[in-house]
């Protein structure tokens, strides 16, 4: 992969872009500013993975010694150039769309930055603003397409799911934090108290996602396909509390990423919209 797209993780920004294309198909709406939306999200992500590499590029060099600045295929100054150049086009975007969704990046981009300079070192403050900033990219499509409330409820579910692998990959890096001198959860509490968090964030989004269902938002076909995928948080879970060690969180996080997938199928399967083109 070229090392200008690999720094932009694409797989996490196009996660971001699954959340505006949620909120528009939910709400039966497609038009320019989707789209429009869709593309700011996609840089203004890419951008905040390039600009955590930037920032990170010394604990890279042990955690992930083959991402492009630690291996050598992008310069350090190189990436802080492309980082900023992405950043103004996502703005400049957002607010061509209109005020509020101008305003939404622009402050989006500054926590990002904020978030790869300092947050992220910081313990539970990092993984909530990461978190955060996941669930906003639901309530960003909503302000898009004029759909707030369900947008906020969606938001709300990819910020449990989100801030509990966040908490995982800390455990992950706990070598690489630490000789930086991060003090991120498992650093400062120990692995052990890092997974009863994770775990409980994962058990509490899976036990109460069905609420979407009896409060109106999502038709039966949401609860059917977020069967698997309340199956799959609830085996992390368990497993994240056996085992703390470096191979099973990363096992763990590959695992819950597979949930929120699966997740965010359900989200679209179950909407009204999407039902009604399936003859439900």
């Amino acid at each position: 992969m070229n090392a200008y797209l690999e720094i932009l993780r694409p797989g996490n920004a196009l996660m971001a872009v699954v959340a505006i294309f949620l909120v528009a198909l939910i709400n039966g709406t497609f038009n320019l500013n989707v789209f429009l939306a869709a593309v700011a999200v996609f840089m203004a992500t890419g951008a905040g993975n390039a600009i955590n590499d930037y920032f990170d590029h010394r604990i890279d060099a042990i955690n992930k010694p083959q991402r492009p600045i630690p291996s050598g295929r992008i310069s350090l100054k190189n990436a802080g150039r492309y980082s900023a150049a992405l950043f103004i086009i996502a703005i400049a975007i957002g607010f061509y769309i209109n005020i509020l969704p101008g305003i939404i990046v622009l402050l989006s981009s500054l926590l990002m930055i904020w978030y790869a300079y300092n947050l992220k070192r910081k313990c539970l403050i990092g993984n909530l603003s990461i978190s955060f900033l996941t669930g906003l990219c639901f309530v960003f499509g909503g302000v898009v397409v004029g759909h707030i409330y369900v947008s906020i409820a969606l938001g709300f579910y990819a910020f449990l799911m989100t801030i509990s692998r966040e908490i995982v990959k800390d455990m992950e890096d706990v070598e690489g934090d630490r000789e930086e001198g991060a003090t991120t959860l498992p650093i400062v509490h120990g692995k052990k108290s890092a997974s009863i968090l994770a775990a409980f964030f994962i058990v509490f989004a899976s036990i109460t996602s069905p609420v979407l269902y009896f409060i109106g938002i999502f038709n039966a076909l949401y609860l059917l396909v977020l069967a698997p995928a309340i199956l799959v948080f609830l085996s992390c879970a368990v497993s994240i509390l056996r085992d703390v060690s470096v191979e099973n969180t990363a096992k763990i996080s590959k695992r819950l990423k597979m949930g929120m997938g699966i997740t965010f199928l359900a989200f679209a399967i179950g909407s009204p919209f999407v039902a009604g083109m399936l003859g439900f």
